[in-house]
């Protein structure tokens, strides 16, 4: 329990509570205050991170908690921006549908094979970013639809869509490698463990 009152874990934990605040402020038309909070949320994230190493309080519970309030927040953007008809639902039905296979995949995996070490590829780190990004100028787009923040939504939208696949596959490449390795070394184990006895 103690992890759980570090600074950094906090902050995480806060993120987390601002993501039904932002979906109020959505529905009710404040693009404004829900961009505010967003933006808010968004600096949470990286002041969690840099607190962490610099306070030394990184945990095992941050590990897991971290990437869940990212992607918690996010697929909740996605999803009640495409329900408000501000993002087209393939970009949304492409997110979740990634999302779903890598959480899957993990718990069979942990289930099966005890691998729980999935720390964000580079392409899993820009996916994220070009998340961000998107969210962020589709809620100003809707506040201030001037033509080169309209562009820049379009951009960063389409970066989604392309790191949302690029990232899948890289996913995909690195669980055969780790699965290899791993059925690799338990001849070994066994080994060692026939020796001992």
């Amino acid at each position: 329990m103690s992890q759980v009152f570090t600074a950094p874990n906090q902050l995480t934990l806060l993120r987390m509570v601002f993501v039904p605040f932002i979906v109020i402020e959505l529905v009710e038309g404040r693009y404004f205050w829900a961009l505010v909070l967003f933006v808010v949320a968004g600096f949470s994230d990286g002041l969690d991170g840099l607190l962490a190493r610099k306070l030394h309080q990184q945990t095992l519970l941050g590990q897991y908690l971290d990437p869940i309030a990212d992607k918690l927040l996010l697929s909740t953007m996605f999803l009640v921006l495409s329900i408000l008809h501000k993002i087209p639902w393939k970009f949304t039905v492409l997110v979740f549908s990634r999302d779903i296979s890598i959480l899957a995949a993990s718990a069979v995996l942990f289930a099966i094979a005890g691998l729980r070490d999935f720390r964000p590829s580079i392409f899993g780190k820009a996916n994220t970013f070009s998340q961000i990004a998107a969210v962020f100028f589709v809620l100003l787009s809707s506040i201030r639809p001037t033509r080169w923040i309209l562009i820049t939504r379009t951009v960063f939208l389409r970066a989604t869509f392309a790191f949302t696949i690029v990232s899948a596959l890289h996913y995909v490449f690195l669980v055969q490698q780790r699965l290899r390795s791993h059925m690799h070394a338990l001849p070994e184990h066994a080994t060692t463990g026939r020796h001992a006895s």
